[in-house]
C-alpha cells in the first residue's frame, strides 16, 4: 500500500509540473508559485480538519514548517526554470539530485536499510529519470544560458530533499497538520518575492484559479507521500515519489504530440523496472 501511495504522489506531482510549467510561460512564475501554495494551504487545511489528529506536538509543526520552506524553494526555482523553456534540464536535475540527497539522508542519518532489490531499484532510478527527462530535447529555447537553468534545478533539488526528509520526521499521530503548517510557511516565505508582481494578479482570473488548483494538486501529492512514509522506509518512498518526471514526458507525447526518442523509451522502461524492484524490495 505504501508503494501505491508513493506512486500516486508521483502522478500528482507529474501533472502539477506539466501544468505549472505551461502556466509559468504565460503568467510570472513567482505569482504561479505563490498562488499554488495558497491553493495547497486551503486543501491541506480542509484535509487536516476532516482527518483529526491524535496528538500534534511542537516538533511536528516545526518539521512541517521546515518542509514548507523546502517546498517553497523547490517550486520557486522549478517554475523559474520551466518558465525559461528548460523543462528538459531543470526537471531531471531537480529530480535526480533530490532523490540522491534524500536517499543519502535516509541511509546515513535515519537508519534506513534498503534490501538488495530496493538498492537495485534506487540505482536504476537515477539514470532512468535522466533519460526520461532529457531524451526529448524539449527545453533550452529560453533566453537564459544553460548554467543559470542548471542552477535553478540544483537549488530546486535541495528544496525537494528538505521537503521530503523533514516531512517524514513528523509523527503519525500529528495527522496532516504538518502539511498544512508547511503550506502556511511556504506562503509567508514567498510573499516578499511575489509582492513585486502584484499587477499580474489582475490579468486573468482563470489563470489565478488554475495556479491555485495546481497548488492543491501539489499538496495532495505531498499528503500521499506523507502517508506512504508511514508505511515504508523514507528511501523507498522518496524514490517512488520522485518518478514524477515520467508523467510530463508521457503527457508531452500524448497531449503535445511530441515524438518519443530512443533514450526516453529506455528511461521509461527503466522507470517501470525500478517500480517493480522497489515494490518487491
Amino acid at each position: 500500500m505504501g508503494a501505491l501511495l508513493a506512486l500516486a504522489s508521483a502522478v500528482a506531482y507529474g501533472f502539477v509540473d506539466f501544468a505549472g510549467g505551461l502556466l509559468s510561460r504565460r503568467v510570472h512564475f513567482a505569482v504561479v508559485t505563490f498562488l499554488g501554495q495558497v491553493g495547497g494551504l486551503l486543501l491541506a487545511l480542509a484535509a487536516a480538519l476532516l482527518l483529526p489528529a491524535e496528538e500534534v506536538g511542537s516538533a511536528d509543526l516545526i518539521w512541517g514548517a521546515l518542509s514548507g520552506v523546502g517546498s517553497a524553494t523547490a517550486m520557486h526555482f522549478l517554475n523559474r526554470g520551466l518558465s525559461r523553456g528548460a523543462m528538459s534540464v531543470v526537471i531531471p536535475v531537480s529530480a535526480v539530485t533530490g532523490v540522491a540527497l534524500s536517499v543519502v539522508c535516509g541511509v546515513c542519518f535515519l537508519g534506513d536499510r534498503p534490501t538488495p532489490l530496493a538498492w537495485l531499484g534506487i540505482c536504476v532510478t537515477v539514470p532512468a529519470l535522466w533519460l526520461v527527462s532529457t531524451g526529448g530535447g524539449r527545453g533550452g529555447e529560453g533566453g537564459s544560458g544553460p548554467g543559470s537553468v542548471v542552477t535553478d534545478g540544483l537549488v530546486a533539488s535541495l528544496g525537494v530533499a528538505v521537503q521530503y526528509v523533514a516531512l517524514a520526521q513528523a509523527a503519525p499521530a500529528s495527522g496532516l497538520w504538518p502539511v498544512a503548517v508547511g503550506r502556511l510557511a511556504a506562503v509567508l516565505l514567498l510573499l516578499p518575492a511575489t509582492w513585486r508582481h502584484t499587477s499580474e494578479f489582475g490579468k486573468s482570473a482563470r489563470s489565478a484559479g488554475l495556479a491555485a488548483l495546481i497548488g492543491a494538486g501539489a499538496a495532495l501529492g505531498l499528503i500521499l507521500y506523507l502517508w506512504s512514509t508511514r508505511m515504508q522506509m523514507l528511501a523507498v518512498a522518496v524514490v517512488l515519489a520522485s518518478l514524477y518526471p515520467a508523467v510530463p514526458t508521457i503527457l508531452g507525447l500524448t497531449v503535445l504530440r511530441e515524438k518519443v526518442t530512443r533514450a526516453q523509451a529506455v528511461g521509461l522502461a527503466g522507470s517501470a523496472a525500478a517500480v517493480v524492484l522497489l515494490s518487491l524490495g
